[in-house]
């Protein structure tokens, strides 16, 4: 408890949460699978660009950004409580399963030449990203709401 406080403190007054060890800037790296997928149906050559994108670590992102406290969120991230840390890790592994699901969809709908089954699925997977984004704001706020996982069963195909 001493070593959380004292980190409570190392971080307060910057762009990471007091009250998780958390930052939400993390969640701009899927933020930018999110702006590609949403070109796709328009652009359909936008594809290659949502294959290259790859997941990154919560670690990984602040090394690759310029995020202003990036050294203090990569070393803060060690020392984030479990109650906080196992949901944002869960929650941040269904997304990537949800992106690669997407991928998979968006590869099968410009396969088939259907474009308005290509525009409903982005627009599906782009909602349920959303989603997904706003449990891991809360987590990183200090609100550990987790989604259904019915829901997320559901998107998957697994249900």
């Amino acid at each position: 408890m001493a070593d959380f406080t004292e980190w409570r403190s190392r971080v307060h007054g910057t762009n990471i949460s007091d009250k998780t060890l958390l930052a939400t800037d993390y969640l701009n790296h899927f933020n930018e699978i999110v702006m590609l997928i949403e070109m796709v149906p328009d652009m359909p050559d936008m594809f290659e660009e949502c294959l290259a994108w790859q997941p990154k670590t919560y670690q990984e992102h602040f090394r690759d950004s310029g995020f202003s406290d990036r050294e203090l969120a990569i070393e803060a991230y060690d020392h984030v409580p479990s109650k906080f840390r196992k949901p944002f890790e869960e929650t941040v592994g269904l997304m990537g399963q949800v992106v690669h699901t997407t991928l998979d969809r968006i590869r099968a709908g410009l396969d088939e030449g259907d474009m308005e089954r290509l525009r409903v699925d982005c627009g599906t997977s782009v909602a349920m990203i959303h989603r997904i984004i706003q449990v891991a704001i809360g987590i990183i706020h200090g609100t550990a709401h987790v989604m259904e996982q019915g829901d997320i069963d559901l998107y998957l195909g697994t249900a």
